[in-house]
């Protein structure tokens, strides 16, 4: 056997710790998993700041807080992926205050940020709405709403709840945090529509897709009078507690397939 005919082994033999990838690479992996073009989205979506050419850790987090870049730069990450980036439709082109703080630690530690918003909250098993799916056992039947973001399914078991209050103190238990619930008096619950996030406008659209209940993030003045009035339960969960699911399972699905490092990182937020 000649030299050139054998095997590179080189990239197999890499020590995990040492494997790495080049950033747009990287890029294209997110692009390809998330399709973020098939998307109307408030903000751009792919790498929002560049950082270093190669990528070995990647740490992941809900929002691009400066708390999460700080623990980033101290697990010694070299691109953080999250779901609420630094750039939104309508911004404040001022690099000022908190804007600055941020991007100067994004700048100085030479850190990729990727960020993607609906794309993230779409993905039909790694994102934001189906990973909540898999946390509260509910299995998605079909999509419903603007850009089919907002899925309606029942339990995995084809059950029902009792009441809204037991399906209340059902999420309670698995996010770890109190729920608002308006209860629209239906009884029993067994077709759920969920919508994580700041999916508020998403209620009435459920409605006319034969919801008993929905599930999301927040609330508004309007949805209390919907349910009420409709008959339909609604379950406020928390923004930041129903959106912690997605960006990890994303991460670590890229992560694991290109051999890189991944660590979620928690940052506390109450809303």
């Amino acid at each position: 056997m000649q030299e050139d005919d054998v095997p590179d082994t080189r990239q197999r033999c890499i020590p995990w710790y040492n494997r790495m990838m080049d950033r747009h690479a990287l890029l294209n992996a997110f692009d390809e998993l998330l399709q973020p073009d098939r998307f109307r989205d408030y903000g751009p979506n792919g790498l929002q700041v560049e950082g270093k050419a190669e990528v070995r850790k990647i740490v992941s987090g809900v929002t691009a807080s400066r708390a999460l870049i700080e623990a980033a730069i101290a697990a010694r990450a070299d691109a953080i992926f999250v779901h609420h980036g630094l750039f939104w439709r309508g911004q404040d082109g001022r690099i000022t205050g908190w804007m600055k703080q941020r991007l100067a630690l994004l700048l100085a530690h030479d850190i990729n940020l990727f960020a993607y918003h609906l794309p993230l909250d779409a993905h039909p098993e790694l994102g934001n709405n189906a990973q909540l799916g898999v946390q509260l056992g509910l299995v998605a039947q079909r999509r419903f709403g603007e850009q089919e973001l907002g899925f309606l399914g029942m339990r995995a078991d084809a059950s029902s709840f009792a009441s809204a209050g037991h399906l209340k103190v059902h999420i309670e238990g698995v996010l770890n945090r109190p729920v608002t619930l308006v209860d629209g008096g239906v009884g029993a619950i067994k077709n759920i529509a969920w919508c994580t996030g700041g999916a508020q406008g998403y209620f009435e659209a459920a409605i006319a897709a034969g919801a008993d209940a929905f599930v999301t993030g927040e609330i508004s003045e309007p949805q209390a009078h919907y349910a009420r009035e409709c008959g339909v339960a609604y379950l406020a969960c928390g923004h930041h507690a129903t959106e912690r699911y997605g960006a990890p399972a994303v991460a670590a699905h890229v992560a694991a397939s290109s051999g890189l490092q991944h660590e979620f990182i928690e940052i506390d937020n109450p809303a």
